[in-house]
């Protein structure tokens, strides 16, 4: 038995339907789950397999393809990307789902202005999903200015927090302790492993973005520990993993042989691995 309750993601890309992988993985021994979201997903269906099997439906992963248009003057674009956060936030609060994690920024070109206009569809963002009875936790990703300027701004209000990618923090973040600056708002993890930034000169790319098993990479997951224990962490262990390797990268190759359930018990391994250093 383990400190923390352990949850794993659920994908298309695992080449098997989510009913399915829900119940791999419920059979494996991980306490709960999160799915990604669409407007069309039968998020409802989901919930009630995850009361079925005794489940946490940990969190939605909202969709992020929008959300650099959250900053930027176009008004219809900013529009749709707002609308389809707060349709989101709505899906979770009807399904009894407590917590969305949000990107604040996709892309690593053409950085747009931190603007009073973004940070004013994130508050009403935040404010339905307050009103919704849901959480908001903001994840780490390329362009970390945007994930400070939001906590900064908005880290007070009680549905906000953090959610930490440990391989985002290696390839996106430099390797910058985060957990330094956001540790009293961790409410949600994406634990994952990857080899850090492979361009010499230090250019950030999202083929660096492996998300490997844990221990798979060059993570010091020793010192990681040492942080969750630091910061007081008590929350659920959630794992963020790939099967499927990035373009022209083959890290993730291994993974792709296994059938699903060797490999979902594989990353329960890891996870357990990972949670008595805890």
């Amino acid at each position: 038995m383990y400190r923390h309750l352990m949850a794993m993601s659920t994908s298309e890309s695992y080449g098997a339907p989510i009913e399915e992988q829900i119940r791999l993985l419920k059979k494996t021994g991980f306490e709960g789950f999160f799915t990604p979201w669409k407007r069309d997903y039968p998020i409802a269906d989901w919930a009630a397999l995850a009361k079925e099997l005794g489940m946490i439906y940990q969190s939605i992963h909202a969709p992020f393809g929008g959300v650099a248009d959250l900053w930027r003057s176009n008004k219809e674009e900013a529009d749709k990307a707002e609308k389809e956060l707060i349709d989101c936030i709505h899906s979770c609060s009807e399904n009894g789902i407590g917590l969305m994690i949000s990107h604040c920024y996709i892309g690593f070109d053409g950085i747009v202005d931190i603007t009073e206009e973004g940070f004013a569809r994130y508050g009403r963002i935040i404010d339905e999903a307050e009103r919704c009875g849901v959480n908001i936790a903001f994840e780490n990703t390329e362009g970390e200015e945007y994930l400070f300027a939001l906590l900064e701004r908005y880290g007070n209000r009680k549905n906000v927090g953090f959610c930490l990618d440990t391989g985002h923090e290696m390839c996106y973040n430099f390797g910058k302790n985060l957990l330094e600056f956001f540790g009293d708002k961790l409410i949600a993890t994406h634990i994952n492993d990857n080899l850090g930034i492979k361009d010499y000169n230090g250019r950030i790319f999202w083929h660096d973005d492996l998300h490997l098993l844990p221990f798979d990479g060059i993570r010091d997951w020793k010192e990681l520990a040492d942080r969750f224990r630091k910061c007081g962490y008590k929350g659920i262990l959630t794992f963020e993993l790939n099967k499927k390797s990035k373009p022209d990268r083959h890290e993730n190759d291994k993974y792709d042989r296994m059938p699903l359930e060797e490999y979902f018990a594989e990353a329960y391994a890891r996870a357990c691995r990972f949670a008595s250093m805890l």
